[in-house]
Parts: C-alpha cells; structure tokens; sequence
C-alpha cells in the first residue's frame, strides 16, 4: 500500500504507483479537473511535478491549482511553450532558444530571416488561442541527452541541440509534446493546453544568445499570462497607467531631465529636476546629521590593487570603468565601501568611538549593458545615499534596530507604507564561523520583530561575507522596487586591515554594515516620479507656487508677492505673460505646480490672492498670510 498524506494531514492510501492526476480524482470531479500539478514531498525537498507523475512510494502531495501561486507559475510557462508551438505552426523556418517565465509574464527567444512585426503578434496570439482550444494533451517524456541532440539536429533546432549538448554526458533529459510541438524542459506543465485561457502578448525586443554580444541577435517575444480575465485586464489596466506615469515621457513633458547619446547612462539634470534631486539630498543630509552619521566623501578614481583586494575586481571586473596613468591601472569606483574603511583607517579607533556612522552621497559607476539602461532608472553612473556603520558584534542587533525603524520614517515622508521586508540567510559558498552567521542572521530577524515589521525568509540569498535584509517599497500601482538594504560584513574590514583596540587592549576588526535607505538616488526619483504621476508633493515639487497676473496693472503686485513668498524658502515662478489667464492656468497645471496664485485688481486691492490648488481645486480668495500658512502646514507635514 502507498499512503498519501494532504495538507490537511488526512491520509489517503493506495494498492499501488498512482498519479498525481489520480489522487486528485479521489479526492473529487472538481479537483480532478482543477488541477494543474502537484508538489510532492515536504519542506525544502518539496518538488513541483506535472499531474501525470507516478507516486511509487509513501509522501506528501499537494494538488496544485490556479488558487496557487505555483499553479500560475505552472500557466505561464507552459503558455511560453505554446507561444513557441504558435510560432513553428506560423513560421516553420523559426528556431526556438529558451522561454522561461518571468515577473507577470514570461518571454520566448527566436532566431528568424526577419524581423517580427505587430501584425505577426496579433497572428502568433490568434493562432495561440485556437491551440488553447483544441485542447490537446501534453506529455513528457524523457531521452538520454545524446539522442535528444540527435533529435533536435533532425529538426533543425540547432540551438536547442546546442542546450543539450552542454549538459553533461550520461545524464536523461524530458521533452514535452503537445501535438506536433515537442520543447526540451524540466517542467512541469499543465495536463493539456486547454487550461490555457487568459493571455496576451506584448511586444517584441532584441536578444542576444545566452546574453553574449558576440553571439546573434535572436527575438525576444514577451507575453503575459493569468488565472481570469478579471486577473488579465486589471494587469492590462494596470500597464496602461503605468505607461501614463512613465517617468521617461514625465521627465520630458515636466522638463526635469534627459539622456543623451553623447553619454548613455548618465543623466543630464535640468533646473528643475536638479531642484528635485537637492530636495531630495538636503532631505538626507538632514537625516545623516540627526541620526549620528558623519558626512564624507572618497575619491572617483581608487587603484586596481584595492579592487584586488576587496575581491570586487575578480567579481565585477567586466562592469567596471577602468583607466591608466603612468603604468598604474584605475577603476571608477562601483561603490563607496572600500573608500570608507581606508577613512576609517587614518588614526588609531578605540572601542570608545564605536559604532562609527559613515554617510555619503558617493557617486558610483557601472558598466551596465546599454540594453539593459532604462531612463534614470538604470544606469551607469549614479549616486548613492551610501553609508557604513563600524561596529562591534554586540552591536550589530541595536544598529539594524534603529536602522529599519529610521527606514521606515523616511519613506513614509516620501509617500510610501507599504514594504516588504526580506531576510537573506547564508548562502553554501561564504566565509566566516557558523556562530559569527547565527549571531548575524538573528540580529537581523531580531532587528525587524522590534519594529514590528513582518519579513519573509531568503534562504541561501545573502552574500558571502554575510546575511542582509532588503527593503522593498510597494508602489501606487502595486510594483514592487527594492530600494533599502542593510548588510552585515566580517570580510572587508578584514581584508583591508581596518581594526580598533578593544577593551581588552587587543586589536579587533571591527563589524561593517553597509545600508542605503534610498539606494541610488536616480533611480529612486524616477519611483518617486511615477508614484505620484509627476504630481510631486509640495516639499518636493521643483516650482511649489506659480503667481499669474491678469492684466498688466497687477504687474508689480505680482513680483511683490512672489518675493514676499521666496523669502519665506518657497520655489515660486511668476508670469507675466500677456496671455489670457485661462490659458496660464492650464499650462501650469499641465506642470503640475502645487498652487497657482491668480491676481486681478480686486486681489490687488485686497492684498489677497486667488488660490488654486492642484487637482483643480478652487480654494477661493485669502490673504497672503492665510496663504503662506497653509503652504507651510503642507511642506513640514509632507503632505
């Protein structure tokens, strides 16, 4: 008898080998036909399997459906492999690569004579929906990987016998057919394509294979996939918006940056988007300052021996800008940490001065692919809010304490409250005792359970030299941006000799954490930009008042009150356009300025203003005064 265990814990035992599929069926019709896959075993040995899989011995099993964040997963790989089966049906001479699933879709990479155009997606899409619709079974099978070569040669998939033949000698590999489709993949997949219901494809891109410039262009076709239509048109929905907030085309309407070719990568920052950004930086400043970090600032370009030594030059080597002078060979610094341990180093540290709080708004470079630049969002050069904390061990768990706690006050003041905390635990490959790890990682969980902020678990995800938590903000729209980090390091202080006298008398490393709030500064502006569609808050916003005159007899009443305003520390822009005032009100508002003041003779005489607040909202007339404090009760209120 083979005894299956749910869930729920009840038990359900068989004469013999069953399937997945059976088991579901046992348990009732509804199941049966819900089920995608199954998960059987228990904790990390738990392994996802296609319904078809035989049980030949005593376990676990979870039926997994499309309730199951497992079973969505388990659609939109098997629609990657349906869109691959449209292609061929289409475009026989195409060649499929790979198409695995990604963040709330999945791609698929082709090799063809010409480029696909929109008119191809809407046909490789129909043609999608109507092998849904037939509804036709898929089934693995497995082949020693020498003969799935063989196969796939005779096909005239030659990147696929490429995939296999890199897999080591000896071993099996499973294909999945679905009629005259078969695909090589671990799986699993759902039982037959008519489970395939709610997709759509989005666009096509450019792909090199196996992510090597020197290799072909393949393309890259990218779809998405859900559970219901409601699933599917509130992400369509939700792309829409997105698009709307895009900080790309806000930065261009808005004035407040651009990239040019002359530099790819790095951002040309206008006045009013350099206004933006010094908000922002004068913000943490303030923050450096009242939470006990000391400001520094290291060098751009720092010698390749340290790079050696800090092991970032065998990792990164191929991201790093380097240079030459005099027989010595640079790097452009990738990040600030080395920098701050030989500031460290200068002068002899005691016990006493620790913990030691570092800041600085470092600006870094990468060589990120050009394919992989995003407007401000991704880079390649940039600035971080950086900072590093020399501590001692019995510090650590204080330090993360106030940390999250100081985290979780500055993004709220930017307009964010949802985050998502996440511990990232020892990986197989680090350095370091396992007592140093255990210490580590439970300062870590300790420092979040006294802020009160649930948090996931990472298995395996920290770096080598130490666990870290990641803190990551869950925008308007519901996406998700990693922004925070605070990370624990026994290893480079160590290898660049950074010590204190302890008070013992002896000499100790000390404990690094590295930790950003905002991490780059540029990405998290373009966040900042799309989270409030541009609209930014009055303490943020780069002009806060725009004062409009009516005729020209309010001329010198207006730059009267204008100035009044500035030498209160507001942004404010007047216009004295002879233009009609309608007309003035609706390009201001296009820019999204807070207030817009309209003056006209009876404002003048009063010594009053009209007030708009943005969103078309007609504040009516106030006095000056009356203004002035509102305007301030929003900027110390973040509002």
């Amino acid at each position: 008898m083979i005894s299956i265990q749910l869930p729920d814990g009840s038990k359900r035992e068989f004469p013999g080998p069953v399937t997945v599929a059976e088991v579901a069926g046992s348990i009732g019709a509804g199941l049966a036909k819900a089920a995608l896959a199954g998960r059987v075993g228990q904790g990390d040995g738990a392994r996802l399997v296609d319904t078809s899989y035989r049980i030949e011995a005593d376990t676990q099993l979870a039926i997994i459906t499309d309730k199951d964040a497992d079973g969505l997963d388990v659609i939109r790989h098997s629609t990657a492999h349906l869109l691959a089966y449209a292609v061929k049906e289409l475009f026989p001479d195409a060649q499929v690569t790979i198409g695995p699933t990604i963040e709330n879709g999945f791609y698929y990479d082709f090799s063809y004579k010409r480029p696909f155009t929109p008119e191809d997606l809407i046909a490789i899409e129909k043609k999608m929906g109507d092998l849904a619709k037939k509804d036709e079974k898929v089934e693995r099978t497995v082949l020693p990987r020498d003969e799935a070569v063989a196969y796939f040669k005779s096909l005239g998939e030659h990147y696929k016998a490429e995939i296999i033949a890199s897999i080591p000698v000896g071993q099996d590999v499973s294909l999945y057919r679905e009629g005259n489709f078969t695909d090589l993949c671990r799986g699993p997949h759902v039982p037959s394509t008519g489970k395939l219901k709610h997709f759509k494809l989005m666009k096509v891109a450019g792909a090199y294979w196996r992510g090597d410039h020197n290799n072909e262009q393949l393309q890259r076709i990218y779809g998405t996939a859900w559970t219901s239509k409601d699933d599917l048109q509130k992400y369509l929905t939700m792309l829409e918006e997105a698009e709307k907030r895009d900080h790309r085309k806000l930065g261009r309407e808005l004035d407040l940056f651009h990239i040019d070719d002359h530099a790819p990568g790095v951002v040309f920052w206008h006045p009013k988007g350099w206004t933006v950004w010094q908000a922002v930086e004068q913000y943490m400043r303030n923050v450096y300052r009242d939470h006990g970090y000391q400001e520094v600032k290291g060098p751009q370009i720092l010698d390749k021996t340290l790079w050696e030594k800090t092991g970032h030059w065998d990792k990164y080597r191929d991201n790093m800008f380097t240079t030459e002078s005099e027989k010595r060979d640079y790097a452009l610094k990738p990040m600030n940490c080395p920098g701050h341990i030989l500031i460290f180093n200068q002068g002899i540290k005691s016990y006493r001065d620790l913990p030691l709080r570092f800041g600085e708004f470092g600006q870094c470079h990468r060589n990120e692919p050009s394919g992989g630049l995003h407007g401000i969002m991704r880079v390649r050069g940039f600035t971080q809010d950086d900072g590093h904390v020399f501590c001692t061990e019995a510090q650590i768990l204080q330090e993360c304490a106030d940390f999250t706690a100081l985290l979780k006050s500055v993004y709220l003041d930017f307009g964010f409250t949802d985050i998502i905390y996440k511990v990232a635990t020892r990986p197989d490959a680090r350095i370091g005792s396992d007592e140093s790890w255990d210490k580590a990682e439970q300062a870590l969980m300790e420092s979040l359970r006294a802020t009160g902020s649930e948090f996931q678990i990472a298995p395996g995800e920290g770096a080598f030299y130490g666990p870290k938590i990641e803190y990551t903000l869950k925008d308007a729209l519901g996406r998700h941006w990693q922004c925070g980090t605070i990370q624990v390091d026994f290893s480079m202080p160590q290898r660049l000799g950074a010590e204190y006298v302890a008070e013992s008398g002896e000499r100790k490393h000390p404990v690094m954490l590295h930790r950003a709030i905002l991490g780059s500064l540029e990405r998290f502006i373009g966040i900042l930009i799309e989270q409030h569609a541009g609209a930014l808050p009055v303490w943020l916003a780069p002009k806060q008042v725009a004062v409009l005159n009516i005729t020209d007899a309010q001329v010198d009443y207006v730059k009267e009150v204008s100035k009044t305003l500035e030498k209160q520390g507001l942004r404010v822009q007047y216009d004295l356009r002879n233009e009609k005032i309608t007309y003035k009100i609706r390009e201001h508002s296009l820019q999204k300025v807070p207030y817009i003041l309209v003056v006209g003779d009876k404002e003048k005489d009063a010594g009053a203003v009209a007030v708009r607040a943005r969103g078309n909202q007609d504040l009516g007339v106030m006095s000056l005064d009356s203004f002035s404090q509102r305007i301030a009760q929003d900027i110390a209120s973040k509002a």
